[in-house]
């Protein structure tokens, strides 16, 4: 079973909140999120937290991977992450107005490699904790769109394809998406999407959103990945569609309660992606309020 979280607000949509819980919720799930980023500004404590151990990557992914049933590293669940940021009146290198992007992190076969935005490094906008705690030395550099259209060819896509490959081999696999973008990769049937925004979740059934994409995008061969949530939304009705509670911090905090919180979304998405499969051989289930995970396997246990 594979399930789609995408958001209609390119930030506090909620994704994460309803992705974790989600994964919570069901026996056995593991997350993903194919593309993320954070600011170096913004999002510090949380920069500074993966710096300090010589890494990059951010707190949604890391959410994810504390409630998923695997113990790989968050580079394995989220291949490629962008550090970015702010620039006041300054456009960056890719077209980017009022923020630049410093440093990629993609995960590949031998490890991890590293993509330095050369023009902001010449520019001294690169911090020096950023240099001091990962390996940039021999790491590639670009200045310019062309280059930077290469190196995606050569490094990233191939990230996004091995991605790709985890997700369909894992089940159940939850996806959450980056920004507003539909789909965050591509090559994966979706069972059913949930599109989440402030107060609301509509849900999909994946072959209706991925035909929606298509249309969206030009075709199902020629699509790209950067369609956002609202064209293809307009697209495809949701089969449902249900509010979605206010949660505190500590209530958002805690996956298990979120599960709790939005168990009739999480029911709603389930039946949709379990419609026209034999309930025989699908043995994902969404826990009873009364039963919590256990981090050990994976399973449902009582309190």
């Amino acid at each position: 079973m594979k399930l789609l979280v995408a958001g209609d607000a390119r930030v506090d949509a909620g994704k994460t909140t309803f992705a974790a819980g989600l994964v919570a919720a069901i026996d056995g799930a593991v997350g993903f999120k194919p593309r993320a980023g954070n600011d170096y500004w913004y999002d510090h404590d949380t920069a500074r937290a993966a710096l300090d151990a010589g890494r990059l990557y951010g707190k949604d992914v890391t959410t994810l991977a504390a409630v998923s049933d695997t113990d790989h590293p968050e580079e394995w669940l989220n291949p490629v992450h962008r550090l970015w940021r702010p620039t006041p009146d300054r456009t960056g290198m890719l077209g980017e107005a009022g923020r630049t992007f410093l440093v990629d992190r993609v995960t590949t076969p031998d490890g991890v490699s590293f993509v330095v935005n050369g023009v902001a490094e010449q520019a001294g906008l690169i911090p020096d904790a950023v240099t001091a705690s990962l390996p940039l030395a021999d790491a590639t550099r670009i200045d310019g769109v062309v280059g930077f259209n290469d190196v995606m060819t050569q490094r990233y896509l191939p990230a996004f394809e091995r991605v790709a490959d985890r997700v369909r081999a894992t089940t159940p696999a939850v996806v959450e998406s980056y920004s507003d973008i539909a789909i965050p990769v591509g090559g994966v049937a979706f069972d059913a999407v949930a599109v989440v925004a402030p107060t609301r979740v509509r849900v999909y059934d994946g072959d209706s959103y991925g035909t929606a994409h298509e249309m969206a995008s030009g075709s199902g061969t020629e699509g790209q990945l950067e369609e956002p949530v609202d064209r293809v939304a307009e697209l495809a009705d949701p089969v449902a569609a249900h509010e979605l509670p206010p949660l505190s911090d500590d209530e958002r905090a805690d996956p298990d309660r979120v599960a709790d919180a939005y168990e009739p979304a999480y029911e709603s998405l389930l039946d949709v992606a379990l419609a026209d499969t034999d309930d025989d051989t699908n043995t994902e289930t969404v826990r009873d309020a009364d039963d919590t995970r256990d981090d050990s396997n994976g399973t449902a246990n009582n309190r």
